[in-house]
């Protein structure tokens, strides 16, 4: 199963877009998404406060991969999805 972990904070336009995106695929792919807000712990804002919204992706056991970030990158988030 995929997990995406999406960074964003509440005032943010573009963390809206990306979630629609991402929603988008979800017809085509099963996946999870978990919201982060950065602004809620000072380690999350001070590692990705100016790249908000930021995504990464996680397969089973594997390491997470950070696969964008401001838009959503759909070759590489449905390059991730397909990948075996």
């Amino acid at each position: 199963m995929v997990h995406f972990t999406l960074y964003t904070r509440s005032y943010c336009h573009l963390c809206d877009d990306m979630l629609e995106a991402l929603q988008a695929l979800s017809g085509e792919f099963p996946f999870t998404v978990e919201m982060m807000d950065v602004d809620a712990d000072e380690a999350l804002t001070a590692q990705f406060d100016e790249l908000v919204p930021v995504l990464f992706g996680k397969k089973g056991n594997a390491d997470s991969v950070q696969l964008c970030n401001y838009f959503l990158d759909d070759t590489r988030v449905r390059d991730f999805l397909q990948a075996v």
